[in-house]
């Protein structure tokens, strides 16, 4: 379903999942109410740098909010963690990615049988 949203689409439903008022948003990404409407109806399209403000306003990486790869949303405190194990020496970070392998397993198993 993601991949279908437009720009303003993904912008609209980040700024409500944050319960936040196009004046709200606005007033964050030092930008006017009257352009978020646009942006969210298609009307009108970012320039680079608001849409980077308002990926790191509402969470998301530019590349998820324009539509481009993989979902690719993640908050900000996922990003520094995987920035820190992108940083570790490929033996450490082999062993992280091997708990965290078995972690998901896990949580699918119990999620699969209702646990």
């Amino acid at each position: 379903m993601h991949n279908l949203m437009t720009l303003g689409e993904r912008i609209a439903t980040l700024r409500k999942r944050k319960k936040w008022s196009q004046n709200q948003l606005a007033e964050l990404a030092d930008s006017s109410k009257e352009a978020i409407g646009k942006y969210e109806r298609g009307e009108v399209t970012p320039s680079v740098e608001v849409a980077r403000r308002l990926a790191i306003l509402l969470d998301a990486s530019l590349d998820y909010l324009v539509g481009t790869g993989e979902n690719t949303q993640f908050n900000q405190m996922t990003i520094a963690r995987m920035k820190d194990i992108e940083a570790l020496p490929d033996k450490e970070r082999e062993t992280i990615f091997i708990v965290l392998d078995a972690l998901l397993r896990d949580f699918k198993t119990r999620q699969a049988y209702g646990q």
